[in-house]
């Protein structure tokens, strides 16, 4: 079973593209179908790693985690961001998401919170002239099509 739809999928992607088109900052999705960690800010913080998100130039890496079962979800930024974003900028963002997700429309509510992380990246990382993407844009899908290990097997 597919979370997302290609339709779904491609207005998610375009939503980043567009977002990435306006900073230097990066943004990335990931999606698990069940938590496989104690939080989802836990899992966040793995797949940061494992993306290795913290290796852009400027430190500006920004990761929305979900696991759609489970309902939670997360976001994690790169230490770049830390001095430069407002202290509410999570909770307003995150906010923003949940007024969509409420209504059972967590595609828009993706997109919004993806364009307003693009918006705030923007004034502070505005895009260089000679910058590069440095991440895919795509989605990222965690376990969201791994199968249980039968017994006997490995």
């Amino acid at each position: 079973m597919d979370i997302f739809s290609t339709e779904e999928q491609d207005r998610i992607v375009h939503a980043i593209s567009v977002a990435e088109a306006k900073t230097s900052g990066e943004i990335r999705l990931v999606i698990d179908k069940k938590l496989k960690a104690s939080s989802a800010m836990e899992a966040a913080v793995a797949y940061f790693e494992k993306l290795e998100m913290h290796k852009t130039g400027l430190n500006n890496g920004v990761l929305i985690y979900m696991a759609m079962d489970d309902h939670e979800f997360a976001m994690i930024g790169d230490r770049g961001l830390d001095t430069k974003l407002e202290a509410n900028f999570w909770d307003e963002t995150r906010e923003l998401m949940i007024s969509f997700f409420r209504r059972d429309d967590i595609v828009q509510g993706l997109i919004e919170g993806i364009h307003h992380i693009g918006d705030q990246l923007q004034r502070y990382f505005p895009r260089g002239v000679d910058d590069v993407n440095e991440l895919p844009n795509d989605i990222y899908f965690g376990n969201l099509h791994e199968r249980p290990v039968k017994k006997g097997h490995e």
